[in-house]
């Protein structure tokens, strides 16, 4: 008895299950992976979606070399390309001489020579004797030149 119950419970899960078998669905076209190019420190060439772990083995990624960019295909939507990996990114429009960045979330200015300069995500120019007045610091207490 237990032997025939067990070959039906056995056979039932078997038509159960084809019954409700669902099927893949089509897959949708995938969009462009973006690629990104760079140089070793040792001279060796890198290509990769990121560059995360780029370079391992090789003494990291050399950010001075000329050959490093990242190159990104658009989105579907026909949106800019994003920045490139790493945080890199085109300073904020409106700057120009006599003018600091502020980053008002730190309430620290940034010099034109200073690598944050119109790249915070929150901020905006003003003169650096504003910025002083308005009790915002200099980035590492170093003042513009």
């Amino acid at each position: 008895m237990k032997n025939s119950f067990l070959m039906f419970a056995i056979g039932a899960a078997l038509v159960t299950s084809s019954a409700f078998a669902q099927t893949a669905a089509p897959a949708a076209p995938a969009a462009a992976a973006p690629s990104v190019t760079a140089v070793c420190k040792d001279g060796t060439p890198f290509s990769g979606t990121t560059l995360k772990g780029a370079c391992k083995g090789h003494g990291g990624v050399n950010k001075k070399a000329a050959g490093a960019s990242a190159v990104q295909a658009p989105a579907a939507g026909g949106a800019a390309p994003m920045a490139a990996a790493g945080g890199a990114s085109q300073p904020a429009a409106g700057g120009g001489p006599g003018k600091v960045w502020v980053n008002t979330k730190t309430k620290v200015y940034h010099c034109p020579s200073d690598p944050y300069y119109g790249k915070t995500k929150s901020g905006s120019y003003m003169s650096e004797a504003d910025a002083k007045n308005k009790g915002f610091r200099a980035d590492h207490g170093k003042a513009c030149q």
